[in-house]
């Protein structure tokens, strides 16, 4: 079991950035793909990208495409979401998630696990 556990959402002004940060329970979260979703009241749960196990490859949502950035620190059994030039519609909930294979699917059915969500809030 995987447990996974987010921080770093709050507030910011549209034009600023946000550092998210998703930490894994166990060592064999180096092996799962890692990606980051996000929703807001009513609407599905949105995917943003995610990161391959060996942290080689990348996806993203061409909403956020040369935005956001996902990397990987093994050491610290951790992944980020580095968010730039965030604007209003970039206000959520988001979520990391994992799941065993690559390539990775915006369905979020296909994670085996999720954290608990931190709020994004991108004011005007």
């Amino acid at each position: 079991q995987v447990q996974l556990i987010e921080s770093g959402g709050g507030l910011v002004q549209a034009g600023g950035s946000l550092r998210l940060s998703c930490a894994g329970s166990e060592r064999t979260f180096s092996r799962y793909t890692m990606a980051w979703f996000r929703q807001i009241p009513g609407k599905e749960r949105e995917f943003v990208g995610a990161i391959s196990w060996g942290g080689s490859s990348t996806r993203y949502a061409d909403s956020v495409k040369g935005r956001f950035t996902i990397s990987r620190n093994y050491a610290e059994n951790m992944v980020s979401l580095q968010m730039n030039s965030l604007k209003p519609d970039d206000t959520a909930v988001y979520y990391c998630a994992a799941r065993p294979t690559w390539p990775p699917t915006s369905d979020a059915r296909a994670y085996d696990y999720w954290g608990q969500g931190t709020q994004v809030t991108v004011s005007s």
